[in-house]
Parts: structure tokens; sequence; C-alpha cells
């Protein structure tokens, strides 16, 4: 097998192409002979050892792939070989094969290409899970969605639209923004933060009632000031560089909440809870409610290459590495 090596966390570009001997498998796994493997900032994450978890050097960054199951072992219960399947293996996706454990692969509906499968799981789960666990979303609210053109903010217009909620969406270019209609957004605004309040205030008369942030930085605070009354926030992340710092008098206006969403974590802790969100966002793929668009591919030997357009934020929607031996 070929596989993606983090040999010493620091820069994305010092990963390296090994070839290795074939994963031991287990009597309770399957060999997963993967077709695509969905990139990550958090990927970027673990190789700069910026992330809260440090695995342990030599490792292979990745968490969420596509492919057919190839082999199993005595006792696996899952699907049988020559199934399509996603994997979420939280570990070692950047690969040409992985072992999935018992409940991790799950087969793809046919509507969704491996490339797209693999980026699937961690973007529209996520979306999800912000949305109705933590904000508790409900059809008719409105919803700004900071980085629409991105992966997580594709999802996100998705997901908001099939629940019932009118979107406006914020894209830094003419192509994201592209995207972002095409994801269903009613309204689409530019990137500047200093106009983020009034841009959607202007837009919808008294501004939304949920803001999904994964960008951080100088957007946070302007998007909290766009909430009306009982509105609330959503944090996912800070690709747009420094951790926000949040004005608690602003919070405190018109009865505004501030949520936290680390899908990860909470997957990880309640794996039943995660395979019916999981059942839900595929099955309404089937129903045609959502429709993932196809990713950028690079290959297996580029995913250096992957991780900084990511990180630079090049690139709209996702990423995927197609793997081959």
């Amino acid at each position: 097998m070929r596989a993606v090596l983090c040999t010493t966390p620091g820069s994305v570009r010092d990963l390296t192409v090994a070839t290795m001997s074939p994963l031991p498998l287990p009597d309770n796994g399957a060999r997963v002979m993967v077709e695509a493997a969905g990139v990550n900032y958090v990927d970027a994450l673990f190789v700069e050892g910026r992330y809260q978890i440090k695995p342990n050097p030599p490792f292979t960054p990745g968490s969420e792939v596509a492919g057919r199951i190839g082999e199993v072992g005595s006792e696996w219960s899952g699907p049988a070989v020559g199934t399509r399947v996603l994997v979420s293996c939280g570990m070692g996706g950047y690969a040409t094969e992985v072992i999935a454990r018992p409940g991790q692969a799950v087969p793809i509906p046919e509507q969704l290409s491996a490339p797209a499968a693999a980026c699937f799981t961690q973007s529209y789960a996520t979306a999800l899970f912000a949305l109705r666990t933590r904000a508790h979303l409900v059809g008719g609210e409105r919803v700004l969605v900071l980085g629409g053109g991105g992966g997580v903010g594709l999802a996100a217009i998705q997901v908001a639209t099939a629940l019932g909620a009118t979107v406006i969406a914020q894209g830094s270019t003419e192509e994201k923004r592209d995207a972002a209609r095409r994801a269903g957004a009613s309204i689409t605004i530019g990137g500047d933060a200093t106009t983020l309040k009034d841009d959607v205030r202007g837009s919808l008369d008294g501004g939304v009632d949920v803001v999904i942030d994964p960008v951080g930085g100088a957007f946070t605070g302007q998007a909290l000031r766009t909430l009306r009354d009982g509105g609330r926030l959503a944090v996912i992340g800070f690709v747009a560089g420094p951790i926000p710092e949040i004005p608690t008098n602003q919070i405190l206006l018109r009865n505004r909440s501030v949520v936290g969403v680390d899908w990860g974590i909470w997957a990880m802790t309640n794996p039943a809870a995660q395979g019916a969100l999981l059942g839900e966002l595929l099955a309404m793929v089937e129903a045609g409610s959502l429709t993932p668009a196809e990713p950028t591919l690079f290959s297996l030997d580029d995913a250096a290459l992957a991780l900084l357009a990511l990180q630079e934020r090049r690139v709209v929607g996702k990423i995927a590495l197609s793997v081959s031996e």
C-alpha cells in the first residue's frame, strides 16, 4: 500500500508518500480499497501540531474516505465485499487502503461519486449538527452562512435550505458566491467584514436568526450584530485568522446566544446518534434534497499541494485526493 506520512509535525509541505506493507486485518474489520480521500482543514492542523489532539508521528492524516470493501475478517458483520462505502476512519485516510471497524463502513447512495462521498460526512454532519442540534433552527427562519463558498459553508446552505430556512451567504469572490447560489442561497454578499452587518441588514430587514461561522477573525463580531431577537451564533472554526474576542454586551442585547460546534468530539462520544444523523443525511441525498457538488481533485502524491490550496482558501467547495495503486 501507499500512504502519505507526517514524520515530524510542521509544514504540510514536508509530507511524504511512502510504500509500506498492507495493514493487518482484524477479525472484526474490513479492508477498504480507497478510491478517494476527503481533504479537510483539520488535517492540516494535525500535520502542523496545532490541533488539541496530537497523534504520535509518523502518522497518516485524513479522516474520511470512500472506496470498496476488498476483504473482511471472520467476525465482520457489515457490508459485503465489493460494496461501495464511505468510512469515517479518524486518521489514516490519505492512503490506498484503510481498515474499517464495526459501524464505520456505510454504503454509498448511487447518487454520490466516490470523491463526493469522501467529502460528505464531515461537512454535512457538521452542518446538520450545528443547525439543528446546537442552533435549534426551525423552518421559516433566516440563516447567514459565512464562508459560503467553502466545504462546510456549501453544506450548511444546502442543509439549512432543506430544513426550510432562507439563506444569505457571504463569499469572498464571485466564483464562491456563484457556488453559494447554486447550493440554494437566496442572497449572497461580498467578503468585507467591515460592511457585513450593513450588508446583511440591508438585504434582510431586521437581520437573521442564525449565523453559521466557520470563518472567525474579524467576521465573528460583525456577524453577531446581524442577529435579531433570540438569534444564535454557531461557532465552528477560525480559518480567517485569529480567534476572535466576542463583545459580551452584543450577546446580552436582544437575548442573543453563542454556541460552540465541535461535531468531531460529539460524533466520537455519541456513535449511535452520529450513525442516525449520517443515515438521515444520506436519505436526504437519495431523496434529492441534498446534492453535494463534485470536489476539486488532487492526486495522492500531491496531498501537500491540496492542503496548501485549502489553507490559502484558493478552492471553491471541497477537495479530494484521487487514490489508486
